[in-house]
This record gives C-alpha cells, structure tokens and sequence, in this order.
C-alpha cells in the first residue's frame, strides 16, 4: 500500500481516546491522537502476529470517546433505522464497530507516526455542543496532510462524530455504501449486516483511488 494510503488510513483510525471532560476539543484530539500512535509503537509486533489482540486494543481506546452509535445511524439514515429493530440496530452497530478497526488495522500498523499539528479552534460549528477540529500530519517524506473532526459534546464530554480526510467525508462516503448495499440486497437489513465487510472493502477502494490522484 502506498505511503499516502497508509497516512490516510491512520488519520481516520487515530482518533481522540480518553478525553476529559474539562479539555477542549482541540487538546482531546492532540493528547490523545498521539497516545494511539504511542500505544501502537509500543505493541506493533504483538498486533501484527494477533489480530485479536489488535482489534481489542484499539476498541479499548476508541470505543469511549467514538460516538459509534451515532455514527452507524448516521450511516444507516432515518430512512432504513426507522424500520429497524433494536437488535438490528446493536447489531449493525458492533459489526460496524469491529469492521472499523478490522478495515484500517494492517495499514495503521505500517504506518510511522509523523509530525502531528492540531490547528487553533475554528467558528465553523454555530452550537455549542459542536466543534470541527483540523489536523495536519507531516509525514517523513514532508509530505503534508489534512484531516478534520466533527465532535459532540454527549454528557460533558466530546467524542468523534465523522471525519474528514483530504477532502474525503467518511461518513458520507459510508452512508452511500449503505445504501446501495440496501438497494443491492433489496431491502434485506439482516443480509447488508453479515456483508458489512464487502461493503467496507468496497468503501476502502473508493479511498485509495481517490486519494492516489
């Protein structure tokens, strides 16, 4: 894989962990974005030879400050979630969860942390309970990238909502997945859920053509 698909991937995955509730968006996603870096340096060669081991790692990190139930809403819309029972939803939820980490985790372990710059606070979020944080990642190539955070504030404390990655909105990008995926399965919740990994393996291709312009 490509050096730029790697750094792509590992910006998506490297999100906020352990946030406090008295920290700003901005210092959540600094402090805590190299502490996942930290974590994998620190335990790369174990992760390689156990994927166990790497998905349960990463999901202890992530899994507090990733707003995952949001997220695979959003990715499922009203329009499907509406009709959709509460087991469907936990379930599409701890496949959409697991096939995260599952996507990005070969790429993540090749990656080599770079220079890490979280941008001062912006006014592009008008509520409260809403903040956008940019990040750029200078990769040992000098290579310049770019992601951004939408975060929300759940109980006093901000977690990931989406992100955006040179230009590329994940969540829309899965919610398009999504629904083709309905459309291609004829409506069939249950069926889309134990093919999530397709979908995901679909989803990861749109990325790397994108990104390799």
């Amino acid at each position: 894989m490509r050096a730029a698909i790697q750094l792509v991937l590992a910006l998506i995955i490297s999100m906020p962990a352990l946030a406090q509730a008295t920290a700003t968006p901005q210092q959540v996603v600094d402090d805590t974005s190299r502490k996942v870096m930290e974590v994998l340096d620190a335990n790369r060669e174990t992760y390689r030879n156990d994927p166990d081991a790497f998905v349960q790692g990463l999901d202890e990190v992530l899994n507090p400050v990733v707003d995952f139930e949001g997220i695979a809403s959003s990715v499922m819309t009203v329009r499907y979630s509406r009709s959709a029972s509460d087991a469907q939803m936990q379930r599409f939820i701890e496949t959409f969860k697991r096939s995260m980490v599952q996507f990005y985790g070969n790429a993540l372990l090749e990656f080599k942390s770079g220079e890490i710059t979280v941008l001062p606070p912006n006014s592009r979020e008008p509520r409260p309970d809403r903040a956008s944080v940019d990040m750029q990642v200078k990769a040992n190539d000098g290579q310049l990238y770019t992601a951004t955070y939408t975060m929300t504030q759940i109980d006093g404390q901000w977690k990931v909502r989406n992100v955006i990655v040179e230009g590329i909105n994940i969540g829309l990008l899965f919610r398009d997945q999504f629904a083709q995926a309905m459309k291609a399965n004829r409506n069939d919740l249950d069926a889309v859920i134990d093919n999530w990994g397709s979908v995901v393996a679909k989803s990861r291709e749109t990325v790397k053509e994108e990104t390799s312009q």
